[in-house]
């Protein structure tokens, strides 16, 4: 009877993880992979992608490509005609508008910057005519010049003169 010899036991084996960040906006996945993930049979993404629902990002050499936000967009149209009973006309436009409101969103931020902007400028203008009023010299009978503040520190009013009907000077 022969009898076996143990075997070495294998060496230990190092096992790595590498993990690659990918823009979401990527396209990585094949069809079929996009189609595993969204839950839905190849031919379904290809008459979404025929109504303009999604539009993959495509090969060197024309092979559908589906992003991270691909896969997402295509979980929403399901629960959208599946869970909310919605056509994919009613989809299309619920997609439509939601554009629309990111447009106006944007919009609307900049409008906000511009306005922030025109506020400050106002009162930076504000400011400077503060600041140019304080400064004014009135001319006063006699040929000095004298200080607005000194008027007001000495309560003296000062009037304004009026234009002579006859010669329309000053």
């Amino acid at each position: 009877m022969a009898t076996r010899e143990p075997e070495d036991p294998e060496p230990a084996i190092r096992r790595t993880t590498t993990r690659v960040r990918v823009s979401s906006g990527r396209g990585v996945f094949m069809i079929s992979v996009a189609a595993e993930l969204a839950e839905m049979h190849p031919q379904t993404l290809r008459m979404y992608e025929a109504r303009g629902l999604i539009e993959p990002k495509r090969s060197p050499k024309g092979t559908r490509l589906y992003s991270h936000e691909d896969v997402e967009r295509l979980r929403r149209i399901q629960e959208m005609t599946a869970e909310m009973g919605m056509n994919l006309a009613g989809v299309e436009r619920v997609f439509e508008l939601e554009e629309q409101l990111e447009a106006m969103m944007r919009k609307l931020a900049g409008l906000e910057r511009r306005a922030q902007d025109l506020q400050s400028e106002v009162e930076r203008l504000e400011q400077l005519r503060r600041d140019l009023r304080a400064e004014i010299v009135p001319y006063v009978k006699g040929g000095q010049l004298v200080r607005a503040a000194d008027f007001k520190r000495l309560g003296i009013r000062i009037e304004r003169a009026q234009k002579r009907p006859d010669d329309g000077k000053i």
